[in-house]
């Protein structure tokens, strides 16, 4: 009898290239000449799985996440990787911009992925396993096929394929 191969489709966040991300954009933040001398800032904040970003105005901190962004793609980190819970007054006149790393797929979002993979007549089973899913089958072409798939797709979360066997 032939073994199943399998794979993992998880979304996770390595804090530590997150934090080297974080100290390269700050570097150059403090660096660059348009926000050399502004209070603008961003730390990683692990005990709340935060990125706090603080500018002085919002053309400044569209500038620092740009400059954040560059670095995670740098590190290896996909944009949609972290979430932005929007933008609030900081006091005084500075603005503030939260951001959460993403870890673990949705439901809602597992389930869309479990779909698009069905709709592909591929011959492999899916299981949601908490906050992952996991594919598997006996041809190794129809989990290619599967990574394929999903790939071509947008969930709006960033997607790792792991534990291919």
């Amino acid at each position: 009898m032939a073994q199943d191969n399998s794979f993992d489709i998880v979304s996770k966040v390595d804090l530590q290239n997150l934090d080297n991300a974080v100290n390269n954009a700050m570097k150059e933040i403090k660096s660059r000449y348009d926000l050399k001398n502004t209070n603008s800032s961003i730390e990683l904040d692990k005990g709340d799985n935060t990125v706090k970003l603080i500018a002085d105005a919002d053309f400044q901190l569209d500038q620092i996440i740009q400059v954040l962004y560059q670095k995670m793609i740098k590190q290896g980190i996909d944009i949609k990787a972290i979430k932005s819970k929007g933008r609030e007054p900081a006091g005084g006149d500075k603005i503030r911009e939260i951001f959460n790393p993403i870890n673990g797929i949705e439901q809602e979002v597992a389930k869309k992925i479990i779909k698009d993979i069905k709709d592909t007549k591929l011959k492999v089973q899916t299981t949601i396993q908490g906050d992952q899913l996991r594919i598997s089958s006996r041809s190794r072409d129809d989990l290619q096929a599967a990574i394929s798939a999903v790939r071509e797709k947008d969930y709006g979360i960033a997607l790792q394929f792991v534990n291919y066997r």
